[in-house]
């Protein structure tokens, strides 16, 4: 049995420890404790593992963004992420994000400084592609909820991005 968990654990980590990780460093904003999180997050998977139950309708993918995302929480809320300097240099960001156009960077740095309930949902959905019912589940929320705050985090988006493009306007 043991060595069932073991190569369970083993295939979680192969599929998705990437997008554990981008979820961790986005919410986070430091590669560290992103990298610190994304470990967290899969030793209290390997703890939890027995209670996982796909009957229920819960893809592995959604039970470990729920943990992720908790754990991103807990880190928050014992301050370990409080002084994050949200201007600092992306070139720390890992997988698909090393390569960003100006405007990916703006867009990005921008949901990094959106309110944290509103981040989460923007991650789970735009970036990990999860339906509003999967991030709900994620989140431990109901749907309405989590498309409330989608709503509210692409109109805080829009705003800003139309700030930007205004500011750029008015140099030229």
């Amino acid at each position: 049995m043991e060595q069932t968990r073991e190569a369970r654990l083993m295939d979680w980590m192969e599929r998705y420890s990437q997008a554990i990780l981008r979820t961790c460093f986005v919410y986070l904003g430091r590669r560290q404790e992103a990298e610190d999180a994304m470990q967290d997050t899969f030793l209290k998977a390997w703890k939890a593992m027995d209670s996982f139950d796909a009957a229920r309708g819960a893809s592995e993918k959604t039970w470990l963004m729920r943990i992720a995302v908790n754990v991103c929480h807990d880190y928050h809320r014992s301050r370990w992420a409080r002084f994050v300097d949200m201007s600092r240099s992306l070139e720390d960001l890992p997988g698909r994000y090393l390569r960003l156009e100006p405007e990916e960077e703006t867009l990005l740095m921008d949901v990094m400084r959106l309110p944290e309930k509103q981040k989460q949902v923007i991650l789970l959905y735009y970036y990990h592609d999860m339906t509003i019912k999967e991030a709900a589940e994620a989140l431990g929320v109901a749907p309405s909820t989590v498309y409330q705050r989608l709503k509210k985090a692409e109109q805080t988006l829009r705003i800003k991005l139309t700030e930007g493009s205004g500011h750029e306007n008015e140099s030229d």
